[in-house]
């Protein structure tokens, strides 16, 4: 089946509201393997429908700040960390500067996003490396970023997808629920979903898929309640109805520009169909 096939077959099934279309059945009444892979590639590029504009959501304007902004993004919100790391990074904008920072001080700034003491340490600790291992430069290889403190598997490929265009899978909250919801794999371990997903798609789409994914896990397809109903996939989901079906009812569970509100960035990109996120302190109207 070629992608025009599939294109036309994601069409006709779209038309069909409040119903996932049924998946190819194998022998033993199972979806096949080829099944599978042809309809995660169907929603990949129906996910690029919706999500034109899909991007990383912390602000940020080198390799540096992304790295600092992706540790700080443990365990709050893109927002969170968007609106904190303004005033961080006019205040120690290179590693070296960070890496010099009095840890109270550096507490201070960084308390909005949650665990703020380890996040500074981590913080501390990576700048230097980068400042006496790597010349004061962020490394553009996955063995070297995970060796600094703080910095995962996760965190460095949203660095190299990001900041260096070096494709990357990242299995992040929403990643790991969408990609289990959607049969894609059945592994629970991050490193093993992100050998599998991988197995799916063409190297050069790993970046834009983990965009694409993750937009929708945090607009539409959430944990607890997906909007089924005002889903634009749900022909392809073999978990449809496990959230709200009524499209009146799922339209009010739709976040950021989705729902109408602002987004998480407050320098979005040119393309963002939403509005700025608001900084901190502000009020956020809608």
């Amino acid at each position: 089946m070629n992608e025009g096939q599939d294109s036309a077959e994601g069409e006709r099934a779209g038309k069909a509201a409040g119903r996932a279309a049924a998946p190819a059945r194998g022998p033993a009444g199972s979806e096949s393997r080829l099944a599978m892979v042809r309809r995660a590639r169907r929603t990949y590029r129906a996910l690029g429908e919706v999500y034109y504009y899909a991007h990383p959501e912390l602000d940020f304007e080198n390799p540096f700040e992304l790295l600092v902004a992706t540790v700080l993004s443990a365990q709050t919100t893109d927002l969170r960390v968007n609106q904190t790391t303004p005033k961080l990074f006019a205040a120690y904008p290179t590693p070296e500067d960070l890496a010099a920072a009095d840890p109270a001080v550096l507490e201070e700034l960084i308390r909005p996003t949650g665990f703020f003491r380890n996040k500074a340490r981590s913080l501390i600790g990576l700048s230097a490396e980068l400042r006496d291992r790597f010349g004061g430069e962020v490394p553009g290889r996955l063995a070297d970023l995970v060796t600094l403190p703080g910095v995962g598997r996760k965190t460095a490929h949203v660095v190299l997808g990001n900041a260096f265009g070096r494709p990357g899978i990242t299995v992040d909250t929403h990643f790991q629920r969408l990609v289990r919801r959607w049969k894609w794999t059945a592994q629970e371990d991050p490193v093993k979903i992100e050998a599998e997903v991988a197995e799916i798609f063409p190297r050069k789409d790993w970046t834009e898929l983990s965009h694409r994914v993750i937009f929708h896990g945090r607009r539409i397809c959430h944990s607890r309640k997906p909007a089924c109903g005002a889903c634009p996939i749900a022909h392809l989901c073999p978990a449809f109805g496990e959230g709200e079906t009524d499209p009146e009812k799922a339209r009010k569970l739709l976040k950021y520009e989705m729902g109408g509100q602002p987004g998480q960035r407050l320098k979005p990109p040119p393309d963002y169909p939403g509005r700025p996120a608001p900084p901190l302190g502000a009020p956020a109207a809608g």
